[in-house]
């Protein structure tokens, strides 16, 4: 069981396995089944024409895109770059069709929900905490997914700091604390926490995000108050299996 199974199998229970089979999906690696081998970043998708729409075929394991296709040209991309690529085409999605439990049609408009989902920003503001004060009333959809979106930021940061804030005004909410991030990461990890609260399902839910050096003087109340996340260490690099394996750099449909 692959975690988009597990996540299929609990998306009929309630509109939080919904969204979390969603966000499994965006988070995924996929193999894209294509017509011939890629050239630079430029891929052809295989279409194939279902009733009045049309899917490209992407699989969670390449182990399962053989099963359905054999030895055929694919590409390695994430679900988040997939959305990026086909919701402009109006495709849908055929996902594990046929190999797995997680095997599911998306539709056209399921991928521009998706995309348009993903690519909501946080607002950015400008304020200081006076007081910082523990964490509370928080669902748990939320911790879990901040824990998952920080334990796929491998290296971009050293720890981070879940806790309440109250601000010179009396405005009080709760904020990730970052600390020692990689230069250059802070917009990626900010829209890392921002799909955190968007898939917890929270209505009308906030969550601000502030970045720390660990000899700031505010670390030491951070980590008195604060939930702590402990970013993980990366692995060695491995050499990209071209194209789609950049976030930052997706393919380009032919």
């Amino acid at each position: 069981m692959t975690p988009l199974d597990t996540a299929h199998a609990e998306m009929e229970t309630s509109e939080a396995a919904r969204l979390r089979f969603y966000e499994r999906l965006a988070d995924a690696e996929l193999f894209l089944l294509l017509e011939a081998e890629a050239t630079g970043d430029q891929i052809t998708p295989r279409l194939f024409p279902v009733e009045e729409t049309t899917l490209v075929l992407a699989f969670d394991r390449e182990e399962r895109l053989a099963e359905f296709a054999g030895a055929v040209p694919y590409a390695a991309l994430s679900g988040r770059n997939l959305a990026q690529m086909l919701a402009p085409q109006g495709l849908g999605l055929g996902l594990n069709l046929e190999v797995a439990p997680s095997a599911i049609i998306l539709p056209p408009d399921a991928m521009v929900w998706l995309n348009d989902t993903l690519g909501q920003a946080p607002a950015d503001v400008e304020a200081t905490p006076e007081e910082i004060l523990p964490p509370t009333g928080l669902p748990e959809t939320l911790i879990t997914g901040l824990d998952q979106k920080l334990a796929l930021a491998a290296g971009l940061a050293r720890s981070a700091y879940l806790c309440a804030v109250k601000y010179k005004g009396g405005a009080q909410t709760h904020m990730l604390a970052v600390i020692d991030a990689v230069p250059g990461s802070e917009p990626a990890l900010a829209r890392a926490v921002n799909e955190a609260l968007v898939f917890s399902g929270i209505e009308a839910g906030a969550l601000d995000v502030a970045f720390f050096r660990a000899q700031d003087p505010v670390a030491a109340s951070l980590a008195k108050a604060g939930l702590r996340f402990d970013l993980p260490t990366p692995a060695e690099p491995q050499p990209p299996r071209a194209p789609g394996m950049d976030p930052a750099k997706p393919p380009k449909l032919t």
